[in-house]
């Protein structure tokens, strides 16, 4: 389905979705075609229950969409990882390592 029918199903806008498209909140696009120009995104059922999931977390986390993308790359990244990581052990978030 096109954007626009995705976003009305959602109840969000059109431009709300290339924002969290932008952020990484939603999956990679498939099937572009190689050497014509942008590819425009159909978005499938799964397309939607991803969103969802998202839109769910930052409600119940209170968070952000730039906040639920950062997470994942932490998730994703190792040497984002040990970043938040040291910066958890300096702040007393998380325990410091033995040693």
């Amino acid at each position: 389905m096109r954007i626009s029918e995705a976003a009305k199903r959602l109840g969000m806008s059109p431009r709300m979705l290339r924002y969290r498209e932008d952020l990484g909140l939603l999956p990679p696009l498939r099937d572009r075609p190689a050497g014509r120009g942008p590819a425009h995104r159909q978005f499938t059922e799964e397309d939607l229950a991803a969103i969802t999931t998202a839109v769910r977390i930052e409600q119940r986390y209170d968070i952000t969409p730039a906040a639920l993308a950062f997470g994942l790359r932490v998730l994703t990244e190792p040497t984002v990882r040990a970043a938040v990581t040291d910066l958890g052990r300096r702040t007393g978030h998380m325990p410091a390592t033995p040693g």
